[in-house]
């Protein structure tokens, strides 16, 4: 893994890095950083590129194996079972990305003696494409089995026709969906919305087939892929790594680029507006268990046993939960459980079996507390919860799972400087959430290291960026990339977010931008659009700063106009005759060329031996600005960009100077 940076799960974290296939988290731009057991994405890395470089045929569009009415029948393998031709209608994946979910009410009953879950799912959906559904195709994982669908109107209930058969998708961890084809009564008209009743049942263990098949290892592969119910820990993601919920989306596959992270974005922006809730009970013999978190929320539970007279060891229960419904924001819906209560050291809360780590990961959040109480308040929003958990980090907000053994190494401290901005700071926007989460572990990499250090890792942070953003050609459309407050690709909302707020700061400054990203946090709930919101911030910052940003975020928030492309493209020096009152000194004309859409207001710095003047240079998009700048001696070297503004290439420019004296 390289160095600096923290692997999250593919549902958690989406990249478009060269390779189409590298998804981290950048989190820690110290040199040595806790690996969080994560030798399988390198492994994952090559064979997905080896794939990627091999056309393959169409994804397969699924075979048939069950087919149901009423009553689903036992699962037969596909060289035994032969269905009719028409059993199942053929369902392309527009279809399937045709619905969006509005809203989830769910019911879901836990075993984890025997890894099984029994699910009602009412769930309201609309078609949200320009033609009719005569269908609708809805995705558990393979693990699970339809039972029943039932349309809801005000007219009454319909029991709907039901056809199910396995689709091959890497959005679950056994590299296959169960789909059910629903088959409605009239078609669903382009906008209208419709409920549906479900039922599924089945069991969800570990599963380590869909990296196994493009050549991880198994034990490596259960290491990204965890998920499961189990008595030791239930534990469950969401699209992307295990379906244990209801949805409808085409056939994604790790070796086909960034498709499947590019759907995760797009499905948590799509849902972001959609209300969820979950009436949870659990199957317990012996302690029940204490609480559970479901998209980053806790709750506890309700213990009542079911045989008064047994031993308290040995005793069955029933233990329920019931998460009120909210807004599921920009997440994939995700659930665990926890066996003991967390041990609380502001701001942090842990739940683990060995606190032996405890003390060396509440020093380790030391540092990155004072970093976040200097610019953000003295007091966080919540704490952040740790829950120890072994295999590769996840994180929802102000909840991270992840191994308290790495969070405790020396070098922990960025990933966790990371975690606890979500403490800090919850605007619901995941450019600022994951953008400052980011911009901070910079500043605290810049108070440890210094700011040439901090500058060298923004580049490695941005180097996927890079070569991600398409260059612009003059006179033709800028490029298409995703504006900030929309974004869906984490190589935007968290990487090119960080740089815009390490710019925001050196174009406004420390005290303007602490003061409105205090105020920001502390601000009600916005009802607002994700562009609307932007826009406010950005006349927050600029009355605090008393500067006009507009030129800034039209260019680097509101639209994606890709990356300053700069030149130096003359440097010309001339001596000054000398004055009454001043001695003889130097005129310095500068002239750059910026040959990408975006401005760029960078630093320019002439130096004359020991001693340098720095002034601002901007350069809009596909413009040639001269500036001119006086130095008392004569000047040795001019640099434009300290590579604090990102480029399409190098993010520093130098040119030395001669002077030639007859």
């Amino acid at each position: 893994m390289r160095s600096g940076e923290i692997c999250f799960s593919p549902a958690a974290e989406q990249h478009s890095f060269p390779s189409r296939y590298h998804r981290f988290l950048s989190t820690n731009v110290q040199p040595k950083m806790p690996k969080f057991k994560v030798g399988l994405l390198a492994l994952a890395l090559l064979a997905a590129t080896a794939h990627a470089q091999t056309p393959s045929p169409d994804p397969p569009k699924g075979e048939v194996i069950i087919q149901s009415g009423d009553t689903p029948t036992a699962s037969t393998p596909k060289s035994t079972t032969q269905p009719a031709a028409d059993a199942t209608p053929d369902i392309t994946d527009a279809e399937r990305s045709a619905l969006i979910f509005t809203a989830y009410d769910l019911d879901a009953r836990l075993t984890p003696a025997s890894a099984r879950l029994a699910m009602r799912a009412r769930i309201t959906v609309r078609n949200d494409s320009t033609t009719p559904l005569t269908y609708i195709a809805l995705q558990i994982s393979s693990s699970l089995t339809w039972e029943s669908a039932t349309l809801t109107t005000g007219a009454g209930r319909t029991h709907l026709p039901l056809a199910q058969h396995l689709i091959e998708t890497d959005a679950d961890h056994t590299g296959h969906a169960r789909e059910a084809v629903l088959t409605l009564p009239t078609p669903l008209a382009p906008g209208a919305s419709l409920e549906l009743d479900t039922f599924y049942s089945g069991t969800l263990t570990q599963d380590a087939a869909r990296l196994e098949r493009i050549g991880a290892t198994h034990d490596a592969a259960l290491e990204t892929d965890w998920d499961a119910i189990a008595p030791e820990s239930t534990a469950l993601r969401g699209f992307g790594d295990v379906l244990w919920y209801p949805v409808s989306a085409p056939q994604l596959f790790l070796g086909e680029g960034a498709k499947l992270f590019e759907a995760v974005g797009q499905t948590k922006l799509r849902g972001s507006a959609s209300s969820i809730h979950l009436r949870l009970a659990v199957e317990y013999r012996g302690d029940p268990p204490i609480a559970a978190y479901f998209c980053g929320r806790r709750a506890a539970f309700t213990a009542l046993s079911d045989d008064a007279n047994a031993s308290i060891a040995t005793a069955p229960g029933l233990a329920t939960a019931d998460f009120a419904t909210v807004p599921l924001g920009f997440r994939i819906p995700s659930l665990f459980l926890i066996a003991a209560h967390e041990t609380l050291a502001p701001p942090l809360a842990i739940e683990s079996a060995d606190e032996s780590a405890l003390p060396l990961v509440e020093a380790n959040a030391k540092p990155a507390a004072a970093l976040l109480t200097d610019w953000l308040g003295p007091q966080p929003l919540s704490s952040l919860t740790i829950l120890d958990h072994p295999g590769q980090p996840f994180e929802d907000g102000p909840l991270l799972v992840a191994p308290l053994s790495a969070l405790g190494a020396a070098d922990a401290g960025p990933a966790l400087t990371h975690s606890l901005t979500h403490a800090w700071i919850q605007t619901g926007r995941p450019w600022m959430d994951e953008g400052l989460a980011q911009f901070f572990v910079l500043l605290g990499l810049e108070r440890a290291k210094g700011r040439d250090v901090t500058i060298g890792q923004l580049g490695d942070l941005l180097q996927p960026l890079n070569l991600a953003e398409p260059a612009p050609e003059q006179n033709k459309p800028t490029p298409t990339g995703q504006p900030l407050p929309t974004a869906t690709s984490e190589l935007y909302y968290r990487r090119k977010a960080a740089a815009v707020f390490w710019m925001l700061r050196d174009l406004a400054g420390d005290d303007p931008l602490k003061l409105t990203l205090q105020a920001w946090r502390n601000r009600p709930v916005s009802t607002e659009t994700p562009e609307q919101d932007a826009v406010a911030f950005e006349a927050a910052l600029e009355k605090n700063a008393d500067k006009n940003l507009h030129w800034f975020f039209d260019d680097w928030v509101f639209h994606d106009r890709g990356l300053p492309d700069l030149t130096l493209v003359d440097v010309t020096p001339r001596q000054l005759p000398a004055t009454a009152g001043r001695s003889t000194g130097w005129l310095v004309s500068v002239t750059a060329r910026n040959d990408g859409a975006a401005v760029a207001d960078v630093p320019l710095v002439i130096r004359s031996g020991s001693f340098s003047v720095t002034q601002r240079m901007r350069i809009a998009g596909f413009a040639t600005v001269t500036t001119r700048i006086v130095v008392e001696a004569p000047p040795t070297q001019v640099v434009l960009n300290d590579g604090g503004t990102p480029e399409q290439r190098n993010s520093t420019h130098s040119r030395d100077i001669t002077i030639r004296t007859n």
